[in-house]
């Protein structure tokens, strides 16, 4: 009995698993009840579940950032978890899905920092934004952000084509910010948007290494963005 529970109006007997608020449809059979809310206990089952699993992407996370993918092994996490390392392959199918959901979610929140960066901004203060987002998330995330940018070539194949098209996608957001710059005459005409983006990104990725939580990451991105991008604002160099 997974979801569901049967009750037997025949015999008067109640299945042993509660469901509340009761939630039910009838089937064919009269004496048949079939329960549709899942169990309390299901429920409180599957969050513990999904706390452990987001309690092992952190430590992996940590792990990785601190020892890198290989100097990492199983019974490291299992270890930083206080579980048996048998266990742990109840929670996760190997290290190597450790590492791509570290890079998923560094993946999405780089992306979810760009999303905040409101439309209605102008070209350089959009630039500034992202910037101030792409800091906070290496500041608020760090683990996260160094497995991300330092760790993904040791993915496998297949985890590897997907995390290199989200980070191409990313910078590929850049630099849609930088092309709309030149087109509404806020950043040099001859500016070449792909190099402003790698140049701007490069900066910011490596963060990590000298980043720390103390550091103000909103005045460090305006600072960026004085020597980065308004040292690529105003006219366009000679022919």
């Amino acid at each position: 009995m997974n979801l569901t529970s049967l009750e037997r109006y025949s015999s008067g007997i109640q299945s042993p698993v509660s469901t509340w608020p009761p939630s039910c449809t009838y089937s064919r059979n009269s004496w048949v009840r079939v329960s549709t809310t899942p169990p309390y206990r299901t429920v409180v089952s599957i969050q513990y579940m999904a706390t452990r699993r987001d309690d092992l992407t952190r430590a992996a996370a940590r792990l990785f950032a601190e020892r890198g993918f290989h100097g990492t092994s199983m019974g490291d996490l299992a270890e930083a978890l206080g579980v048996q390392k048998g266990s742990l392959y109840s929670h996760t199918g190997s290290k190597q899905q450790l590492l791509f959901e570290t890079m998923r979610a560094g993946a999405d929140a780089f992306h979810a920092a760009l999303d905040a960066v409101p439309e209605d901004a102008s070209a350089v203060e959009r630039i500034r934004l992202a910037l101030r987002g792409h800091l906070r998330v290496v500041v608020e995330q760090l683990d996260v952000a160094t497995v991300f940018t330092r760790e993904w070539r040791y993915l496998d194949d297949t985890y590897r084509a997907e995390i290199v098209a989200e980070r191409r996608r990313y910078e590929e957001r850049f630099r849609a910010l930088f092309r709309e710059g030149v087109e509404a005459g806020e950043l040099r005409p001859d500016l070449d948007a792909a190099t402003a983006a790698l140049l701007v990104l490069s900066a910011a990725n490596w963060a990590y290494t000298w980043l720390t939580p103390e550091r103000e990451t909103d005045e460090l991105a305006d600072r960026f963005t004085a020597i980065l991008v308004d040292g690529i604002r105003g006219y366009a160099t000679p022919a």
